[in-house]
């Protein structure tokens, strides 16, 4: 795998650098091929807060994963396994597809049986649903869903919006700033 890693408010060190280059190049056993691209590495500090962002672009998909810890080194733990995470959910929908169409797998097979069984397991784990809410959807400006929003505490409002009589979203930014999500 070629890297592009940049630092971004700090100083890039080559301790930094080699340590980021070692661990995200572990992915590399899960592909085939090396991909052909650069896997663009961004780390990051703002306020205090250590942020790691990387960019594989793979044939199909795009792998992308971002971090935010204390410490840098953790960041890249963290990233290297959410993306190892997101390489077996596309290898089993990939390997689903080559059972079902008898299309190649993407990926190279790089454990045994019984670990891809317990990892299926793990996956399906994952992506189960544990709560579902129903409420009615009171017409509002958006002024007043942030408000609304901001009195029960979460990071996001769905209402519906009495200028254009449409289901929107109101979501706070990881800057302190509120966003809106409209329908096309």
């Amino acid at each position: 795998m070629n890297f592009a890693i940049r630092g971004q408010n700090l100083l890039l060190t080559d301790a930094l650098r080699e340590y980021a280059a070692k661990k995200i190049g572990r992915l590399e056993r899960y592909f085939e091929a090396a991909p052909t691209s650069d896997v663009v590495v961004t780390l990051s500090v703002s306020r205090n807060m250590q942020t790691v962002e990387v960019t594989i672009p793979l044939p199909g998909i795009l792998l992308r994963a971002e971090v935010r810890s204390e410490d840098m080194y953790a960041s890249i733990d963290l990233v290297t396994e959410k993306l190892e995470r997101q390489i077996r959910k596309h290898k089993t929908k990939a390997n689903r597809k080559f059972r079902q169409d008898g299309i190649r797998s993407l990926f190279r097979e790089s454990y045994d049986g019984t670990a891809a069984v317990r990892r299926l397991e793990e996956d399906d784990e994952d992506m189960e649903l544990v709560r579902t809410k129903r409420f009615n959807l009171k017409p509002m400006d958006v002024e007043e869903a942030i408000l609304q929003m901001n009195m029960v505490g979460h990071n996001f409002f769905v209402f519906a919006n009495s200028d254009s009589k449409e289901v929107n979203v109101v979501y706070r930014r990881n800057d302190g700033k509120y966003g809106l999500i409209e329908p096309n």
